[in-house]
């Protein structure tokens, strides 16, 4: 007498639960930490020239548009027309330009969240004080600080590579230098980055 081994296959509902299930785990592994970006410009005259630009561009837009209807270009052509409009097209430049140099003025910082082991870990090692505990202060607010920002800090170069950023000591530096309201700014988006929810909790 034979012995045959059978094997059992698993229903075909099982089968497509298990990829399902596996297809939704793939995305959630793959999705990558939130990040903030901090702007600093030291140069209102940019600011200035970019508010007027882009006032300047929406009266050109307007002109155009009238002399449009006044010529009785077709409505589905009118925006093409008013796109092409040399005095449109001057303002567009003219916007392209200031933007350039606001973008050149502007130094950013970039922030991203810290997974949350790296989160407790860092809580951790910056215990409050007894006196700051007792204030309901969950970590030392004189230590936490440049720790936390050096380590949600990313610096990367012109191709988006990641490369070293900011250390404790230079985080420390800045917070010392800066004026009170950009030192706390500094340090809030480094908290905020780990505060963000991009989660719907729905309605219970």
């Amino acid at each position: 007498m034979s012995m045959h081994s059978t094997t059992v296959e698993p229903p075909a509902a099982a089968v497509a639960k298990d990829a399902h299930w596996a297809a939704k785990m793939a995305r959630l592994r793959a999705r990558k930490l939130p990040e903030r970006t901090l702007s600093i410009c030291d140069d209102p005259a940019a600011k200035t020239a970019v508010t007027e630009a882009s006032l300047d561009l929406a009266k050109a837009r307007t002109r155009a548009q009238a002399a449009s209807i006044e010529l009785g270009v077709p409505e589905e052509q009118r925006e093409d027309w008013v796109q092409a409009h040399p005095e449109v097209l001057a303002a567009t430049g003219a916007l392209d330009d200031a933007q350039r140099a606001l973008a050149e003025a502007t130094l950013t910082l970039t922030f991203r969240a810290l997974p949350r082991p790296a989160w407790e870990q860092l809580l951790r090692e910056h215990p409050p004080t007894e006196a700051q505990a007792d204030a309901g202060m969950e970590y030392n607010v004189e230590t936490f600080p440049p720790a936390l920002i050096s380590a949600c800090h990313v610096e990367r170069d012109q191709e988006g590579r990641p490369v070293e950023g900011m250390s404790e000591e230079e985080a420390q530096e800045l917070l010392d230098a800066w004026p009170d309201s950009e030192a706390k700014a500094l340090f809030t988006m480094s908290l905020l980055v780990n505060q963000t929810l991009r989660a719907d909790l729905g309605k219970g």
